[in-house]
């Protein structure tokens, strides 16, 4: 019988011996096929640059993930880590440049921070007795929040002594791949070399009997989510590094990035699972997917449904590999650290052989002679952004060159992440309108030094070399809508207020013209100001809250047309009699609440028109003709006296 048993499950190990390497090494199975695929499909993939730029691309989010990998072990999760990171970064820059704390103490400070955002987590959940989830989404909102009444909504430049930390080691190596390399091999150590890192796997097995076993479930937790926030810490600085100043939304959504890529890289959410090298593997697949896409100028909303689909085909592979007897070792805990080199150094050879092959598809191509033009926009989740895309593809088109669109959604890094993969796909021009003038200068200055010409748009680009720039000015679009609405008011009133997303050039610029030109009217009185980030939902939500306490305004100045339209379904029937409201933008909606007469006014900048002008100064720039520096699309204040006449 022994014998009989011994026999047959050598023979059905044998026979399923790949299935099983795969299954136990899905999603380095995974990577490879990607790495394959994206050298077959792109030849602007497999570069030296282009890899370097994935391992920049990958750091923040790995950093992130290392430290949510000790949370998800222990059978928890932590969604405070971009917060978290948002905060700490600018507790240092703050503290360095506002309070002239020496740099070295400015960083302890800011590690301070993490690590008392994730202690007070902790303490929330094992003495609180809070569901992680609920304690973890606090502390998104309270270190959010803390991040902008410390910064005042506005980016805080970094102190250059710790700016070195986004730049690279001899010219071609990035610092931020380094930190992540130190940060996965203290997370490995910590989960297989120490006592903590035993527990962790005990509590996510099996709490109770963790307890009943002499383990101080309780303290345990303590250390586990403190070590997420000092994790979370260190993205944040390196992240500003990268940006070269401390940014007050920087780094949202990535608590659901840093999750994805521990999910992804084999842990489990239900705990006693997952390791150092899985995370890095799933971040790795994050970044690479995006910056192909990018690369094959996939839209970005495709590209948010291809990734949720990798991460619940990353859990369908888990709960298979479950069903098959696959078993996941925990960091430390068994398994042969022979064979699993052994299993990454073929994986590697593999990769390397098949890649090297695919990579001649491309090697003999001839150069394509269609001009390609590369445009970063801040967001698509904006109408007036939607047209400025719509107009600069109808000059693509009408000029016969091919233009490769990207949504950075309003997120920094993601910007210089998609202008650093321009830069290593050879573009002719890229064009880009910055989520933050300062912000996208480091990813710019890279441009600068492919020798590219780099075309802004609507936002200029600070201390960085630009071909062009075109644009309206917010700045005068502002002092021109306070100008109009004082004079429809007859110079008195109280008014409120809509601003855009705190932290943005576009928020500040036209605002402050806005408050600039309501010198000349002393009789008008700002009794409230609240941002409502472009958003219309928000802008209806914060304008019904405003008018609980002011009800007798006479006035509202919305930053953009979205807000004021939200604005305008608040106040209902006052609206255009009682109340007037100006937006900004001249959208198509809000050119037809003009018409309508429930919107007073819209300083309009002609959208489509700033597009297809980019796109005609980037053609120009690849072709070394003259370009003239500065490009001004006029603005205009459209009331219902002048809206027939306006085209946009």
């Amino acid at each position: 019988m022994a014998s009989d048993t011994l026999k047959s499950t050598t023979g059905a190990s044998g026979a399923s011996g790949l299935r099983r390497l795969l299954l136990d090494n899905g999603a380095l199975t995974a990577l490879i096929v990607l790495v394959i695929a994206m050298s077959a499909l792109s030849g602007d993939f497999l570069t030296t640059d282009n890899l370097l730029n994935v391992g920049v691309q990958a750091a923040v989010t790995a950093i992130l993930a290392f430290g949510v990998t000790f949370v998800i072990v222990s059978a928890g999760i932590d969604l405070s880590v971009g917060s978290v990171a948002a905060l700490s970064a600018t507790v240092l820059a703050w503290s360095a440049t506002s309070q002239g704390m020496p740099v070295v103490v400015a960083v302890l400070l800011a590690v301070v921070t993490g690590i008392a955002c994730g202690v007070v987590n902790g303490f929330l959940i094992s003495y609180g007795k809070l569901p992680p989830f609920i304690a973890t989404l606090a502390m998104l909102s309270v270190a959010r929040g803390l991040s902008l009444v410390i910064s005042q909504g506005s980016p805080i430049a970094f102190p250059s002594s710790v700016s070195h930390l986004g730049d690279t080691l001899g010219g071609w190596l990035p610092v931020p791949v380094l930190v992540m390399v130190v940060m996965g091999l203290l997370t490995a150590f910590v989960l297989g070399r120490t006592y903590i890192g035993r527990s962790m796997y005990a509590i996510g097995g099996n709490e109770e009997a963790a307890r009943l076993s002499g383990l101080r479930v309780k303290r345990q937790k303590l250390a586990i989510y403190a070590f997420s926030g000092l994790f979370a810490a260190a993205a944040g600085i390196v992240l500003a590094a990268r940006l070269s100043s401390a940014q007050p939304q920087a780094a949202q959504g990535y608590e659901l990035d840093a999750i994805a890529a521990v999910v992804i890289g084999g842990a489990s959410l239900a705990g006693g699972t997952g390791k150092a090298s899985g995370t890095l593997i799933g971040a790795l697949i994050l970044a690479v997917l995006r910056n192909g896409l990018n690369l094959l100028s996939v839209s970005a909303f495709w590209q948010q449904v291809v990734i949720g689909v990798v991460i619940a085909l990353a859990v369908l592979l888990d709960t298979v590999r479950r069903k098959a007897g696959a078993t996941p070792v925990a960091a430390g805990t068994g398994g042969s650290k022979g064979k699993q080199a052994v299993t990454y150094l073929l994986a590697a050879v593999v990769a390397a052989a098949v890649v090297g092959a695919t990579s001649l598809l491309h090697g003999g191509a001839s150069d394509a002679k269609t001009q390609r033009i590369g445009l970063s926009l801040s967001t698509l989740n904006n109408p007036f952004f939607v047209q400025i895309r719509a107009g600069a593809q109808a000059e693509a088109k009408k000029l016969g060159v091919d233009l490769t669109v990207t949504d950075a959604q309003n997120d920094a890094s993601q910007q210089a992440n998609q202008l650093e993969n321009f830069t290593s796909s050879g573009l002719g021009t890229i064009i880009v309108n910055p989520v933050d003038s300062d912000a996208v200068t480091p990813a710019a200055k890279s441009v600068n030094k492919a020798d590219i010409p780099l075309i802004a748009v609507d936002r200029a680009v600070n201390n960085a070399d630009t071909t062009a720039l075109v644009a309206s000015d917010n700045v005068t679009g502002g002092k021109l809508a306070a100008k109009s609405l004082a004079e429809k008011l007859g110079g008195k009133g109280r008014i409120v207020i809509l601003q855009g997303q705190a932290g943005t050039s576009a928020a500040r610029e036209r605002g402050s013209g806005f408050t600039e030109g309501l010198k000349d009217y002393p009789g008008i009185e700002v009794v409230a100001q609240q941002p409502a980030d472009w958003d219309r939902t928000k802008g209806l939500d914060v304008m019904t809250n405003l008018l609980q306490a002011n009800p007798d305004v006479d006035g509202v100045f919305a930053e953009n047309d979205e807000m004021a339209l939200g604005a305008i379904k608040a106040l209902g029937a006052k609206a255009g009699k009682s109340v007037q409201v100006i937006g900004f933008d001249g959208t198509a909606d809000g050119l037809d609440a003009v018409k309508a007469g429930t919107l007073y006014a819209s300083v309009a900048q002609q959208p489509a028109e700033l597009g297809k002008i980019a796109v005609r100064n980037a053609v120009k720039a690849a072709e070394e003709k003259k370009v003239e520096k500065s490009v001004m699309v006029p603005v205009k204040v459209v009331t219902k006296e002048n809206v027939a006449g306006f085209t946009g």
